[in-house]
């Protein structure tokens, strides 16, 4: 038997994972661990939502950006808020906020840095994310928050089909760009309160490599936890109806049965069945659509502003030549005149027109477009 009884300070130290004996540590603060309320089952429920996160970027940015999308889930942690902003190396913090309805108004945050949503903008706009602007603009800013947008309806879409087709949306959603040093994700919560943040890696093909966070205060990710957890809990094995009948019949007495006489049961005829007919089967011809191909989330991509360039023409030079150009110099074009000008979006043709003059500005009057499969596929869809 122990002779001391242990006090407060040594209680609290080993329910926070810690020993003041030595200075040591017995836990850290990752996945659940240290003082939190996250249990090890919530990580593992949590653990599935990172995992629909990761999956919904891969598909939604690739599908934007026409290029491949491979994701690696990192650590989740458990920590307070005001420590969430050294886990964005990056001098600002880009945050798509919103509130989860279906999930008692669950507020959420995902979180990138400058970089990334310039990225994922450029991205979205037919770029290649490789030319960015020092600092983020109004528009970059709305492209980005536009492709986090996609990328959570992609999200609840999923979950509510693990959870039974429950009904999730995003409400207020909003964005902002803030200075990393004052930051923290949830404004009306106190600085040190506890969050769950899961960490996701992208990277986007000729792209450099951001991160992605995904983020919601402690008492709420655990109550999602919960759900996932019910949700994908194996259903509870009934014994079948015939199995039951079975165990009734058994209980019976034999006696009763082998006391029956024997009798003769005579059954009507059977009808005959009149005849079928039988003959082979003609398929209708097989009509070519316009574009059979077109995916079907077009709509999802429609409001996305993209690069339309006119082109006259084009020729070649050298270096040298180029070097001796100067005001008055004529530069051969590889088309006659009056022929139809290109119409390119985001370099690829689309279609064709001429030159006409509306008031004080150029124009062009559109007198022949490619396909609509040929469009589809020249905006990297």
């Amino acid at each position: 038997m122990v002779d001391e009884f242990l006090n407060q300070d040594e209680i609290d130290a080993l329910l926070s994972g810690t020993s003041n004996s030595d200075g040591e540590s017995g836990g850290g603060a990752v996945a659940g661990g240290g003082n939190g309320s996250l249990s090890r089952d919530d990580i593992s429920a949590l653990n599935e939502v990172v995992g629909i996160v990761a999956s919904a970027a891969s598909n939604v940015i690739g599908m934007l950006a026409g290029r491949d999308v491979t994701t690696s889930i990192g650590d989740q942690e458990e920590l307070p808020q005001n420590s969430a902003r050294g886990k964005v190396d990056a001098a600002k913090v880009f945050s798509y906020s919103m509130t989860l309805a279906g999930l008692d108004s669950a507020p959420t945050r995902l979180i990138t840095t400058e970089r990334g949503a310039l990225a994922l903008a450029d991205l979205m706009m037919g770029g290649d994310a490789k030319d960015l602007p020092a600092e983020a603009n109004d528009l970059y800013l709305s492209a980005a928050q536009e492709g986090l947008s996609q990328l959570i309806g992609s999200v609840l879409t999923n979950l509510s089909g693990i959870m039974g087709g429950a009904k999730l949306s995003a409400d207020s959603a909003s964005s902002s760009l803030d200075d990393a040093e004052t930051w923290i994700p949830f404004t009306d919560e106190a600085d040190d309160s506890k969050i769950w943040l899961g960490k996701i890696e992208l990277t986007v093909e000729g792209v450099e490599p951001f991160t992605l966070n995904i983020t919601m205060p402690v008492a709420n990710a655990a109550m999602l936890a919960a759900k996932v957890r019910e949700a994908m809990a194996p259903p509870e094995e009934e014994p079948a109806p015939a199995q039951s009948s079975a165990l009734k019949a058994a209980s019976k007495p034999q006696a009763s049965v082998a006391a029956r006489p024997a009798q003769q049961v005579s059954l009507p005829p059977r009808p005959q069945s009149p005849p079928v007919d039988a003959r082979p089967v003609e398929f209708a011809q097989l009509g070519g659509s316009e574009f059979a191909g077109s995916p079907g989330n077009i709509d999802l991509i429609v409001d996305i502003p993209v690069r339309v360039t006119v082109e006259l023409g084009r020729t070649r030079k050298t270096i040298g030549e180029v070097l001796a150009l100067g005001p008055g110099s004529v530069v051969e074009l590889n088309k006659m005149a009056g022929e139809p000008v290109d119409v390119l979006v985001n370099g690829k043709l689309i279609a064709r027109g001429e030159v006409v003059v509306i008031d004080e500005s150029f124009g062009i009057r559109v007198t022949e477009v490619v396909s609509k499969a040929e469009r589809i596929r020249s905006m990297g869809v």
